[in-house]
């Protein structure tokens, strides 16, 4: 048993919170791989099973913190395993894996950075960083660096250094976060019409969901590991997730008298798979697919 003190103190105590953590070394980067990880960069998937991570994905059997943000995990017996002990003993900070936890933090790097996030984005936790702040919302989606000037977005896939609990309410993932990594087209075909703005997305509430007998904990709990795992095959096999997740969380809702409102998260599935290169109208038909296979009254 590893002695619980200082940044595996903390780390215990956000893992009872349900966030996945693991500890940085001095720079803030991750412990580097073990020997029997190390092989899953160069000649196929290590010898441990490898992380959702890395090129070829599947479940981990190594012991030890290895590949980054993958590596994050709530459970108190491996955190204080001696398979983590030497990495705590030499530990300069600790992180915590947002989409992991439901959460996305929007990483402001400089005071330009905070001045354009207080004028532009609604105002939710607020944590103060080495250069800037975090701004942590409820919800979780793709990440990106270089959304914009001195803007991260820090979601699925990826880790954030933890920097302190924060001060205000945490409001729910806007639209106007998601839409900082909508990508625009250099060379767009032609258009009779063009658009001046990403459609706007819906988003799952009790205003959409009168009939459904779930709560919005459980509904986006499930959106946001069914989004985890798309987001886990960058290389293949993410279109066929899409579809089992669709069809699993349809499934949960077949008891409920309805309308349960499952439309309002299809686009949010589809966007994932798109993100890791399904092309959207195979997307949209596995999708479409998962969420017919099962009996449901979706609206």
């Amino acid at each position: 048993m590893t002695t619980v003190t200082g940044h595996l103190r903390t780390a215990l105590w956000l893992a009872e919170f349900g966030l996945p953590v693991l500890p940085l070394r001095e720079g803030k980067l991750p412990f580097g791989n073990c020997t029997a990880c190390t092989s899953s960069k160069t000649a196929g998937p290590c010898r441990c099973g490898d992380r959702p991570n890395m090129k070829f994905a599947g479940p981990c059997r190594c012991p030890a913190p290895c590949h980054g943000w993958a590596a994050a995990t709530t459970d108190p017996a491996v955190l204080t395993s001696r398979a983590w002990a030497r990495s705590w003993q030499r530990a300069g900070a600790v992180a915590y894996h947002p989409g992991g936890g439901g959460f996305t933090v929007v990483d402001l790097d400089n005071t330009d950075a905070v001045t354009w996030a207080r004028q532009t984005l609604p105002a939710t936790r607020t944590v103060p960083t080495a250069r800037g702040e975090h701004w942590i919302y409820q919800g979780a989606m793709q990440s990106a660096n270089g959304a914009r000037p001195g803007v991260d977005i820090k979601s699925l896939m990826v880790y954030a250094r933890w920097y302190g609990p924060g001060t205000g309410d945490m409001t729910t993932l806007p639209d106007a976060v998601r839409a900082l990594i909508v990508k625009e087209e250099t060379t767009p075909a032609p258009r009779e019409e063009v658009d001046s703005s990403p459609p706007t997305r819906a988003t799952w509430d009790r205003s959409v969901a009168t009939g459904c007998r779930h709560n919005d904990t459980f509904v986006r709990t499930g959106l946001t590991r069914g989004l985890a795992r798309i987001a886990a095959c960058p290389e293949q096999g993410a279109g066929s997730t899409a579809y089992g997740v669709a069809r699993f969380l349809a499934k949960q809702h077949t008891a409920c008298p309805g309308p349960c409102g499952l439309e309002a998260i299809e686009r949010q599935i589809i966007d994932a798979a798109v993100a890791v290169g399904v092309p959207e109208a195979y997307a949209t038909r596995a999708v479409a697919r998962g969420f017919n296979a099962v009996a449901v009254r979706a609206s």
